[in-house]
Parts: C-alpha cells; structure tokens; sequence
C-alpha cells in the first residue's frame, strides 16, 4: 500500500472516530426525535435491487447477480482504493430466497490466495447503514460504525489479505437475526469466489472474523457452514471473534433497566418481529409503541444510552410483564440460540469481556450472571464448552476488567495473530478443559400470563 494510501485512511479513520463519538452522546440525549437516515441517495440506488428474469428461487446461493467497481470511500471521502461489490443470491431467515450485497477489497500486496471475510458490528435497524452503503459513499448516522470498522481493515489489507464484507443483516436490516447473518456470510463467500473481478476463486483459503453484530454472523457462519455451504467450511481455517451473542433471552434479562445498553431491548423486538414476519406490537402498551416507533430505522448509535433504565416491563402490556409468556417471541429467540445450533467443525478464537460495571450494567440474575454489559459471559462460556465437547479448538479468552466497547481493543490483534498461525498451517491453540462452567443454554421454556 502506497504512503499516499495509507496517510489518506489515516485522516478518514480519525475523521471517522471524532464523528462517531459525538452521535453517541447525542443519542443519550435525545429522547424525542426518530431515527432518520441522511445525506443518503441508496434509497433509489438500482444496484441493489435484482429484476432479472429467472426468479431468484431458481438460481443457487451465492450466484452474482450484478458486479460494480468503485473507490472506497472513508465518511464519504473516496480513497485510491478499489472495492467490487457485488448482489447476490442468498437466503433470509425464514429461508427464503433473497438478495444481498457484499464488498470485495483486494490486498494490494496480496496475492489472492488468502481471505478474511470481516462482518461489521454496524447493528442497525436501517437498511442504509450497511457497510456496502458506507463504502460506496454513503453518509448516515448508523453508517459512521462501518466506517470507524476501517481501524480493523488496514491491518489485514497491509498483511496481504483480501478482505470480503458482507451485508449481514440483508437488505431489510433484520437485526439480530443470526441464521440470516450466517447465510448472507456463507453466501457472500461463494460470491465472491465466483466473480472473476475479485481475483478470489477455489482455491482461496478463508477465515471469519467479526467483533459484537460481527461476532453473531461470524459464529452462525461457523456453524451453519457443515450443512448449508460445505463447499465453504472447506475453504475455512477457523474464526476468531469477541463479545458475542448466544442466547437472546438471557441477554434480554441481563440488560433490563441498564443505563446504556436496554435500548437493545425495543431494538431485538423490532428485528425478531421483522425477521420471522411475527407482529409483536400487540403485546405492547402505550410507551412500548412510542420507543418502537422511534428505533423502527435506528441504529446502535440511536439506542445506546437513550433510554437509561428501560425494562421489558415498561414496554409491555401488564399481562405480558414476562416476555416468555408471547408465543410467537418464545419461539423466535429460541431460534436465534446458538446453543441449539450445530458447533464449528474449524478451530475458533472466542473472547468476552466480563466488566459490564463500567458500561452501567449491573445484572446478575440467577442463571445469566454477569458480563460486559450487554453480552453474557456465562453463556460465551457455555457455548465454548459445547465447542470443545464436539471435538473442535476453541482457544477462550476471557477479559475480566474490560467491557464491551474496551475489549476489542486487546481482542482485534491478538486474533489478527492467531488468524495468521491459521493460514499459516499452525496447530491451533486449545483451551478445552480450561473453561470455567457456564449457563444452561437449553431453549426458553414458557411462561404463563400475569
């Protein structure tokens, strides 16, 4: 990569991180205005939207459907930079057919035979926050996180990785949605392989990596690659991945009434509805209409700290003060459980924090425990040992004074080295037998009506 390059995503990353810093504060501010996407022409943008004459059912995941090449661009500054996006055919989470678009960054010292497929923590309920959006130009408020992501991509661009980064949540934004994650991933993948302008092709070996949002599509990829995309869990060398997402009804307990991270609570019900076509406004009072209402096209970025306090309780009709008494809710996060999915067979890197303290998460429910303030450690735990117990690696690192946002900080590169010991044919590193005990991960059971 040239100096000219490399001081370029120099300014745009810092450019990046000032701006997504201040959105944060603004969002634990506001309590009034909806989200809103800005500054954004992707709406109407033809790119994404596939009108050819075979119907999608009819075509194999992973099939390109459009190809287009364009300068990266860093909070919609262009860089010299080259990235192929392309649509493709994959498949959403009630197993639909559907179309999705991935980014394609070549290494400009690589030589196309190594891959990381990176999968972006961007957790918005807003179609135009997704990183192929940011990249190609874009500027939304959601859309600041992919950017700020770039400080994950140099490092691998400059040691000669090409780096694929999918849409994981699909054109709709069905956040939370691991299957689907894990589909547009594993999708994304054959794409690119397909596409004769990426330059990646059969014999490309791949890795996974995802941070938090990043970290749920990096997992369900793992997972689901045995049976959906074998032809893709064979081109894998493994997954390393930090503040992940097992068990959402444990994560609903555990930031219930937290300072900054119960807006995740309206925003899981807005995602779980939407994914799996379930209508949950019924189960809702007055102000759980008015909070859907405001994160119906949020982000992250509009959630966190907005609503210090928020309970599921205050958001529900008082028959239904305990989610697991709706059906319909149940049954979905039940199937967003990785402990009820199929384990990796690729070695894994998996790192939590447990300092949720320090984000204003004080949780500590009988059979959730602690964690870094909006994922629960027990559950990383337990869902490490089930990995173990199948007979993969699992390397597990478990960082006690860090919390959610600190924790990349120390994860990001000691899984860049442990990805490159994976390329590298390396053994890898086992903690299997280390593993301190965890949660049951056994599905929700019901609960009655108040």
């Amino acid at each position: 990569m040239s100096k000219a390059t490399v001081r370029l995503i120099s300014v745009a990353v810092a450019t990046a991180a000032v701006m997504a810093a201040a959105p944060v504060a603004t969002a634990a501010e506001s309590t009034a205005a909806p989200a809103t996407a800005t500054a954004s022409a992707s709406a109407s943008d033809p790119f994404y939207a596939y009108g050819g004459g075979e119907p999608l059912s009819a075509l194999a995941p992973g099939t390109v459907l459009k190809t287009r090449t364009l300068q990266y661009h860093l909070v919609g500054i262009p860089t010299p930079l080259k990235a192929v996006q392309l649509l493709y055919r994959t498949t959403d989470a009630q197993g639909r057919p559907a179309a999705n678009v991935t980014t394609v960054v070549r290494s400009p010292t690589g030589d196309r035979s190594k891959a990381v497929s990176y999968q972006s923590f961007y957790d918005s309920l807003n179609p135009e926050d997704g990183p192929s959006r940011a990249i190609a130009g874009d500027v939304t408020l959601g859309g600041l996180i992919p950017n700020v992501e770039a400080l994950f991509l140099a490092p691998l661009l400059t040691q000669g990785y090409d780096v694929v980064i999918p849409d994981t949540e699909g054109q709709r934004a069905n956040f939370a949605a691991g299957p689907e994650y894990g589909t547009n991933t594993l999708d994304s993948i054959r794409a690119a392989t397909r596409s004769e302008q990426t330059g990646l092709g059969s014999s490309t070996a791949f890795a996974l990596m995802g941070y938090s949002g990043g970290a749920i599509a990096t997992n369900w990829a793992a997972a689901l690659a045995p049976s959906y995309a074998p032809d893709v869990n064979r081109k894998l060398v493994g997954y390393a991945e930090g503040g992940l997402l097992v068990d959402p009804a444990h994560n609903l307990r555990y930031v219930d009434g937290s300072l900054a991270w119960s807006g995740v609570i309206p925003m899981s019900v807005i995602g779980v509805s939407r994914s799996y076509g379930i209508d949950l406004k019924s189960y809702l009072n007055g102000y759980g209409l008015k909070v859907y209402g405001e994160l119906e096209r949020g982000s992250i970025i509009d959630a966190i700290g907005r609503y210090p306090g928020l309970t599921w309780k205050k958001m529900a009709k008082p028959q239904y003060a305990d989610p697991n008494s709706v059906p319909a809710f149940l049954e979905a996060v039940n199937k967003l459980n990785l402990g009820s999915a199929a384990s990796p067979t690729v070695p894994g890197f998996i790192a939590q924090g447990n300092a949720g303290v320090l984000e204003g998460t004080f949780g500590n429910h009988p059979g959730v425990g602690t964690g870094d303030g909006v994922m629960v450690t027990g559950d990383v735990r337990a869902l490490a040992r089930q990995y173990c117990a199948s007979g993969a690696a699992v390397k597990y690192s478990q960082y006690e004074v860090l919390s959610h946002i600190g924790a990349p900080v120390v994860w990001a590169p000691v899984a860049l080295g442990w990805l490159g010991d994976r390329f590298d044919g390396r053994t890898a590193p086992s903690d299997c037998g280390r593993i301190p005990a965890g949660n049951s991960l056994a599905p929700e059971a019901p609960a009655p009506l108040s």
